[in-house]
């Protein structure tokens, strides 16, 4: 059956050997591309094994998160997406409309974080491709900084797999705020690091890309 469109996006269909924390995490760096969310409800009871809620705060970043990412390989099994049922706590709170902020002071620091991701990976333009903050020259290699303590490959491979090219994530010993990614071309890893530079991987850790050196 079939829901209207609303703000909070049911997910099911996950792998249920990921521990709860790590899961959430890593929906909201996926998600939080397509705009600021509000929520993500990750139960491990019997009844809710494998299934997730993530409310976004507006229809339109749900409904651009539903198409996009419906099917992705999330953990090595594809999600499957629906609108949610019922109307989200979080949604609620806000009696329907974002504008009323009744109770989000938690949340609020979200705004202008989760929505900072440009775009979807799907619209992404050549605008910035040349351009590097580092002074290394394009490279099929990215060196990644800025990660939380709590990245784990997987995470990595989830946010650069959706870029055509991708070939692996190497994490560095010792190192968990810092990584590689490696990509077939110069021209895809170009492409993954001006989507993705700046994305908030978790609300506090904005990765920072640069081209490793040859």
């Amino acid at each position: 059956m079939e829901y209207p469109p609303n703000n909070t996006l049911y997910i099911n269909n996950l792998n249920e050997k990921v521990k709860k924390e790590e899961l959430k995490r890593s929906l909201y760096a996926i998600f939080s591309q397509f705009g600021p969310i509000l929520d993500i409800v990750a139960l491990k009871t019997l009844k809710m094994r494998g299934q997730a809620f993530v409310v976004f705060r507006d229809i339109a970043s749900a409904t651009s998160a539903l198409r996009s990412m419906q099917g992705f390989p999330f953990y090595d099994k594809p999600m499957r997406i629906s609108y949610g049922k019922t109307k989200s706590d979080a949604i609620s709170k806000m009696d329907g409309t974002y504008v009323e902020k009744k109770k989000r002071k938690t949340e609020e620091p979200a705004k202008g974080q989760g929505g900072v991701q440009k775009k979807p990976s799907k619209q992404v333009t050549g605008g910035k491709h040349g351009a590097t903050t580092g002074k290394e020259p394009p490279n099929k290699i990215l060196f990644v900084t800025n990660l939380p303590e709590e990245t784990n490959e997987m995470m990595l491979t989830v946010l650069f797999q959706q870029f055509p090219g991708f070939k692996e994530v190497r994490l560095v010993p010792g190192r968990s705020d810092i990584s590689f990614v490696e990509f077939e071309a110069d021209s895809q890893a170009t492409e993954a690091r001006s989507s993705l530079q700046g994305f908030q991987i978790t609300p506090s850790n904005a990765m920072q890309i640069a081209f490793a050196k040859k």
